[in-house]
């Protein structure tokens, strides 16, 4: 017949593949680095168009900052001389070179410790060093000993810190009996801190009741700090064989390290207080720390520090003062605060309700919640808010000028005045550096902040 199969095509159409084909490679376009730069540079009109335009951003100012900074760089030298070409034998047409390294060598020391006097440097150097022990460590989640380490980084190591970088030798002074009772000064302040103490206890006796939680726990962790408040007093007023170093001669990288570490301390422990306190059901905590926070947030830290150094002594008892160092670790800690407490309470807010209502079946207290369960879940959906925080305030140092403090910027500033190094580069060189060093800081807390986030899964994938 004219439509007959033969056997063999009839074989070769009941053929099966028993072994899958070999995979073909993607297309050039969907892989490699082309691939990349299509999908995250190239992938529409817009973000094409963004792409050439940062090109050409970094076209016009990288390679002029490498040659100012590097390429044309003077790395060895006196004084101006050396950065300039008119000391080369008149072969080139007198001018500069590109960045003076040899000024910025010259006054590193001060950059990093201001007039903190020479023979005392090994005290700055000893405080760097036992801060780095114990931040290292700390910021490593692998290594065991987490509750020690913390002890030692935010209890001994700030005492150890300001009894090394001041000497100690404070006097303790009465401050709520009557100049005219005639007894002793220190004893008059033990009389004091222990009438203080107990108003403190008190009041912390009717927030415990107003939460209904637990009294006496909370009273006698109030009573036992300051317990501990006392001794660290006793010690900053022991004579410890070290001199007396004023806080007017502290500069440079120790006066912006001070102040940014106090300030990241201090902002968020009270940050979390005045967000919960801001949730409060209590109306008299909740009204204070509001207004609290809404003031501190529309005032400019220019203006804090600006009252902190020249009105508040204004409003003192005669004869009372604060060190301006001190005034100013406040102003900025208290300013931190109010925004760190709005940055806690987003977290807070962004739990869902099920968190409250299965901690409160749980029957655990207010505290234990916020504690155990609340209070972890928040920070870590807002570790990206807290770290920002904390960069604005590394920052933000730099305008502690205002009121007559020489961080590092200001020390850098200052050093302009010496005609040794007086040149046109001098402070485009001066400027470069602290912007290299400000970067280092800032950049190392945002990479750790990433490290924190993909670590704890902030994302929720």
């Amino acid at each position: 017949m004219a439509n007959s199969v033969s056997p063999a095509a009839a074989a070769a159409a009941a053929y099966v593949r028993r072994d899958m084909a070999p995979a073909e490679p993607p297309p050039i376009t969907e892989a490699g680095v082309i691939g990349w730069m299509r999908k995250n540079l190239f992938s529409s009109i817009p973000n094409t168009i963004l792409t050439l335009f940062s090109i050409y951003l970094v076209w016009i100012i990288v390679p002029p900052l490498l040659q100012f900074g590097l390429f044309n760089a003077v790395w060895t030298g006196l004084d101006r001389s050396a950065c300039t070409n008119a000391a080369q034998g008149g072969l080139q047409p007198a001018g500069w070179f590109g960045a003076c390294w040899p000024y910025v060598g010259a006054y590193v020391e001060q950059f990093i410790y201001g007039r903190y006097p020479k023979g005392e440097y090994w005290r700055v150097n000893a405080v760097f060093f036992l801060f780095a022990a114990g931040l290292v460590p700390i910021l490593m989640p692998r290594l065991p000993y987490k509750g020690l380490n913390a002890a030692y980084l935010f209890g001994v190591f700030p005492v150890a810190a300001f009894v090394l970088l001041t000497g100690g030798h404070i006097s303790l002074d009465g401050f709520l009996l009557p100049n005219f009772v005639l007894a002793p000064s220190f004893a008059k302040f033990i009389v004091d801190f222990a009438v203080l103490a107990a108003l403190v206890a008190l009041v912390a006796f009717g927030i415990a009741r107003g939460t209904e939680s637990p009294a006496w726990p909370m009273v006698r962790g109030v009573l036992m700090a300051m317990g501990v408040l006392l001794a660290v007093l006793l010690v900053f007023a022991a004579d410890l064989g070290l001199s007396h170093v004023e806080t007017e001669v502290w500069g440079g990288l120790l006066v912006t390290l001070v102040i940014a570490v106090t300030g990241i301390v201090a902002s968020l422990p009270l940050g979390i207080l005045l967000a919960l306190g801001r949730r409060s059901q209590m109306p008299a905590v909740r009204l204070f720390c509001v207004i609290f926070i809404e003031f501190w947030r529309g005032v400019p830290l220019i203006t804090v520090l600006f009252m902190s150094s020249v009105m508040l002594p204004l409003f003192l008892p005669e004869g009372v003062t604060f060190d301006k160092l001190l005034r100013a670790l406040i102003g900025v800690a208290l300013f931190s605060a109010a925004y760190m407490a709005e940055v806690v309470r987003g977290g807070i807010q962004a739990l869902p309700k099920g968190q409250y209502e299965g901690a409160m079946a749980l029957g655990l207290s207010y505290w234990q919640m916020m504690q155990k369960i609340i209070l972890p879940q928040a920070l870590k959906l807002v570790i990206p808010g807290i770290v920002n925080s904390f960069i604005a305030l590394f920052k933000d140092t730099t305008l502690v000028l205002i009121i007559g403090l020489f961080d590092f910027l200001g020390m850098i500033q200052s050093s302009y005045t010496d005609s040794k190094w007086a040149s046109p580069v001098q402070s485009l060189t001066g400027y470069l550096f602290a912007a290299l060093v400000f970067w280092a800081f800032c950049f190392g807390m945002s990479r750790y902040s990433l490290f924190m986030e993909r670590r704890l899964d902030t994302g929720r994938r």
